[in-house]
């Protein structure tokens, strides 16, 4: 599995605390689904957009089916979720 570094909110560039700021959720902090975006900013608002389609948008699926589709993928491949 690959494993990419998370750059803390201290460490982050003006660009990228603005990003953190705008994602943490109830004042907890980021989720590492995007916080792994850290070494290039630009893709956490791609990512996030393709994630909001899949989780939210028109489907099928229910939220809750594809939310535990993702719980089961995650642990298939030894991944937190």
């Amino acid at each position: 599995m690959a494993y990419i570094d998370y750059i803390s909110d201290e460490d982050a560039s003006q660009e990228l605390k603005a990003l953190y700021d705008h994602h943490r959720t109830d004042g907890d902090g980021v989720d590492n689904i995007l916080r792994i975006h850290g070494p290039n900013p630009p893709s956490m608002e791609v990512h996030f957009g393709l994630y909001r389609t899949l989780m939210i948008g028109k489907s099928p699926l229910s939220r809750r089916q594809r939310e535990m589709i993702a719980v089961v993928v995650a642990a298939a491949i030894d991944c937190h979720y």
